[in-house]
């Protein structure tokens, strides 16, 4: 991975965080301050607490991103420790997705007129869950070569003792 992709990803990351603790930070102070009164229209209040959780389901999948983009600039992401990472991201998507369909949930009476938001909303939440699946393919992938790698370094051990 080049130094270019590397730096661009990890600008990508750092702002996608400092937003998320921004927006983060505005929806704890509207909760604690209560400056923001709810007309009704929308439960706010749980709207807010379910978007703060999903938002460090995202946070954590962001950090769990940087460490293997450290680990591949290191050149040891084809190794057992990669797989935790891996699966903390696997997991995150998974929780981001419940957190999606929490709001779906929530936001359905408001769309007794128009159902059809609550189903793209749902659909938006299967999406969601298909890339926690795309992750575990991927996640697959990863575990097939580093059984490859670890054979090679095998059958190179034992050529070093034939040789």
């Amino acid at each position: 991975m080049g130094k270019l992709t590397v730096r661009a990803l990890r600008a990508v990351l750092v702002v996608v965080l400092a937003g998320t603790v921004f927006v983060q930070a505005s929806m704890a102070w509207a909760l604690i301050s209560g400056n923001d009164p709810e007309d009704g229209s929308l439960p706010l209040t749980p709207l807010r607490v379910i978007t703060f959780l999903g938002m460090v389901s995202a946070q954590t999948a962001l950090v769990c991103v940087w460490r293997l983009v450290a680990m591949v600039r290191r050149g040891t992401v084809f190794s057992h420790a990669a797989f935790r990472y891996v699966d903390i991201v696997i997991g995150a998507i998974v929780a981001a997705a419940l957190m999606w369909f929490a709001i779906t949930a929530v936001n359905a009476p408001g769309q007794r007129d128009d159902p059809g938001v609550t189903l793209i909303m749902g659909g938006v939440g299967v999406a969601i869950l298909g890339v926690a699946l795309l992750v575990l393919v991927l996640r697959m992938l990863l575990a097939q070569a580093v059984a490859r790698d670890v054979e090679a370094a095998q059958m190179q051990a034992e050529l070093d003792e034939v040789i």
